[in-house]
Parts: C-alpha cells; structure tokens; sequence
C-alpha cells in the first residue's frame, strides 16, 4: 500500500518551529446546550494556555447567557427550545470569523440543532474540525452536503466514521472488529471521495487521512478515553492554525506533541 505509512514518534516535530513567537490567528470552540459547556471552557482555556492564539472565542447557544460571566470572549448564538444551536444566519455567519473552528460538541440531539450546525459546517470558508457528539448529530442531517466541503475534518471514533459511512451509502463497511489494514484501505478510498480529512482511533493507533494518503502513529501519553476529551482535537488544531496545507504531518505534530 504505497499511500500508508506507519509513522514512529514525532517524525514532524519541525512543525513546532512554525508556531510564532506573538500571538497571531483566531480560533471558535464551538458548543454547548443548557446543562453542558464545561468541556467547552476547559478546551478554550488549554488553547489560549498552549499556543500564541490572539483570541479564542466560545460560541454557545444564548440559553447559557444568564449562568456565565460577561465575557468579551464569549459569543453567544441563537438557541432552540432544547438550549443549543438554533438555525440562524448569525451561527452560519460567525464560522467565517475565526482561522479555525472547533465543533467541539455537547450539542442536543434534535433536529433543529443537527440542521443548525450542519447548514454551518456546508457553508464553512475557514478550517473547521468536528468531533465527539457532534459527528453523530452531523451523520442524521446531510452529510453527503457537508462533506463536500473540503475545509471539514472529521475527528470521530471507528463506530462514528461507520455510521457515517452508512449515513452516504458508502460502498465500503467499516466493522468495529476491522484490522488496521482495513481501516487504512476505506480511509484511503473514502478520503478520494470526500474532500475531508480525518482522524481516527483504532487500537491504540491514531490513524490520519487526506486525499488518499493515510498514515497512522502510536497513541502516547492519553488513554483511549483522554483522547476524546477535547484537549487533543484542541492540539490538532492548534498545529493545524500554523501549518496550513499540511494537515496530515501538523495532525500527528499535534497528537505526538508531548
């Protein structure tokens, strides 16, 4: 398979030298409902901690307006009935205020959030990552749309990318009891299809494709559970914000990174 490779360590470490000295690129975290944002918080406040980011805004759905502080950081949504994203004009609009956007999820599952966000993520003209919940939300609401979009990554389990998969009436499975090779081999051949990058956990190897090219690396320093937290999706993008074009070598900069 000459379009996999099995990288060792942090084979791109050099990215590291591209992150500048002053603070420079915006960044959304996006998401958020009436009972959950705390992950939300956390993921923004890594970022602004981590890298030289000039602003990092919380987009949240206005539900959450009377139980958070005033904040100019703080950018507040539309919200439906349920207390997330309402379908509106502003959250479409406010994905093309920032470099690079975070879905980063806690949305609740209904239809009108998973049109919301879904109309927001076809439309995107800036890098947008999505993962946890709201990949799941995003496979039921048009995703043979927004995945056309070549500025959307995928950051989704291997039972995610399979609902997906089937969500497109995809050709190929993805079975959760596939081996490593057959994971490359639909990443490979789905990623032709798909202008999206993606990015993947499958038995302790973070998988990575893009336009036909995959490659995998060994998951160090998180448990399978931390990796979905937020804090590695923050560093993805984070690497990504300052290594444009390069997505497949700043994402395992990004997971490598100790």
């Amino acid at each position: 398979m000459d379009y996999f490779e099995k990288i060792e360590g942090n084979s791109y470490e050099d990215l590291k030298w591209n992150v500048p000295e002053r603070k420079q690129g915006i960044v959304n975290v996006i998401g958020g409902n009436a009972q959950r944002f705390r992950d939300e918080v956390k993921v923004a406040e890594y970022l602004e901690r981590e890298f030289p980011i000039e602003a990092v805004r919380l987009v949240l759905p206005d539900t959450l307006k009377g139980k958070l502080p005033e904040m100019p950081s703080f950018m507040f949504m539309p919200s439906s009935e349920s207390g997330s994203f309402a379908e509106s004009q502003e959250l479409i609009d406010v994905f093309a205020t920032a470099d690079y956007n975070l879905v980063l999820g806690d949305l609740s599952r209904n239809s009108v959030t998973g049109r919301a966000v879904a109309s927001a993520c076809r439309s995107a003209e800036k890098m947008t990552l999505i993962t946890r919940d709201s990949v799941d939300l995003l496979a039921d609401n048009m995703p043979e749309r927004w995945l056309m979009n070549e500025n959307i990554v995928v950051m989704a389990s291997v039972a995610q990318l399979a609902k997906l998969l089937r969500a497109v009436y995809y050709p190929k499975m993805l079975l959760m009891s596939a081996s490593l090779v057959q994971v490359v081999e639909v990443l490979h051949k789905f990623t032709l299809s798909y202008p999206v990058g993606v990015v993947t956990l499958h038995n302790g190897q973070v998988v990575v494709a893009h336009s036909g090219i995959v490659k995998a690396v060994e998951l160090s320093g998180y448990s399978p559970l931390a990796f979905w937290s937020g804090e590695v999706a923050a560093k993805i993008v984070g690497m990504n914000l300052y290594n444009p074009n390069q997505f497949i070598e700043a994402t395992i900069c990004g997971v490598a990174a100790k």
